[in-house]
């Protein structure tokens, strides 16, 4: 049996998530507009956009069954089950700049008690992003 995979490469980073949306233009403008990242791929169904060395995959979620069947994909308002976390130096600088390019913020910024700032927000698709510092 061949193996493609050495266990000291397992699992190794992220390449890529894909983020189902309903409104794939409504999200790609606000992954520009928020993250201020030009869109890397597009093509009917997605669009693509490069954080550091991952891709997050904008995917029209009446393509994503043909990906996940035979599990189903969740309406954007069923709960949310994810976040991703971005490093900011300033957090209260950041939400202000978010808040100026449109972004209602669910919660923050404020300290925790595990020891850091943050501050969260959700995208059209009802992904959560949260910032810390």
């Amino acid at each position: 049996m061949t193996h493609t995979t050495s266990e000291s490469t397992w699992p190794g980073k992220i390449s890529a998530i894909t983020l189902f949306v309903e409104d794939l233009e409504a999200t790609k403008r606000f992954y520009r507009d928020v993250f201020r990242l030009p869109v890397t791929y597009e093509n009917d169904n997605s669009a693509v956009f490069t954080f550091g060395n991952t891709i997050i995959n904008l995917l029209k979620s009446t393509a994503a069954p043909e990906l996940i069947n035979p599990a189903r994909v969740a309406d954007p308002d069923a709960g949310s089950r994810v976040q991703f976390t971005l490093p900011v130096d300033d957090v209260d600088a950041m939400c202000k700049e978010l808040t100026s390019r449109g972004v209602a913020l669910l919660n923050g910024p404020m300290d925790r008690p595990w020891g850091i700032r943050t501050a969260s927000f959700k995208d059209p698709g009802g992904h959560i992003w949260e910032i810390a510092q």
